[in-house]
């Protein structure tokens, strides 16, 4: 920290850029193991039903698209 003082301003400024970045990419939200309470909660008929939607709609390549 001492030593931006000694940069130039310009510099300085990219330091705090650089800084404010890195800060948004740490990653955020909860921890797995805070999930587990929820296991198990979504009857298995249930998580089959959005499994097979998914399958369904979501992993299809739509080669006329682009």
């Amino acid at each position: 920290m001492e030593q931006l003082q000694f940069l130039p301003y310009d510099l300085q400024r990219q330091v705090l850029e650089f800084t404010r970045a890195l800060a948004l990419s740490v990653p955020r939200g909860v921890a797995g193991r805070q999930l587990l309470q929820f296991a198990g909660a979504i009857p298995r008929s249930d998580v089959e039903l959005m499994q097979e939607a998914i399958e369904q709609g979501c992993e299809q390549v739509d080669t006329d698209e682009w």
